[in-house]
């Protein structure tokens, strides 16, 4: 079997959507489906995010069992900084004092681990994360 990620779904409050639609069609992804109840998302590959408005009122503790976050990955170091702009501009607050590299998840001093986390409305854990070549 050839190990692939076809897709992730994500219950959400409906006032919602419209956040991640805005975030993940800034950060690359294409809408391959949206009505009042889904909204569906593709990267590359056959990867798809699907955010669904049919959750009930327990909130997931991101430190708990369970996923912890969601990590999407940046092609340039510079991306990482534009999606830390672009959630500010929303008034998203930036978690864990990113934006910032992370040396000990690098794999040489050439090279970084740069992310930034954060929170959406539904306290679903996000990271937008470049891993390459440190830019000067």
């Amino acid at each position: 079997m050839q190990p692939l990620l076809s897709h992730i779904q994500f219950n959400v409050e409906p006032a919602n959507l419209a956040f991640y639609k805005d975030l993940l069609t800034f950060l690359g992804w294409s809408v391959i489906y949206a009505d009042d109840e889904m909204l569906g998302l593709a990267g590359k590959g056959e990867t798809s995010l699907w955010f669904v408005t049919q959750a009930n009122a327990t909130h997931h503790d991101y430190d708990g069992l369970g996923m912890n976050h969601l990590g999407l990955g940046a092609a340039a170091q510079g991306d990482v900084d534009s999606a830390a702009d672009y959630l500010k501009q929303q008034g998203v607050e930036l978690l864990f004092e990113t934006p910032r590299h992370r040396p000990e998840f690098s794999q040489s001093a050439e090279h970084t681990y740069y992310q930034i986390m954060f929170e959406s409305p539904d306290h679903i854990l996000f990271e937008v994360v470049y891993t390459g070549l440190k830019a000067a």
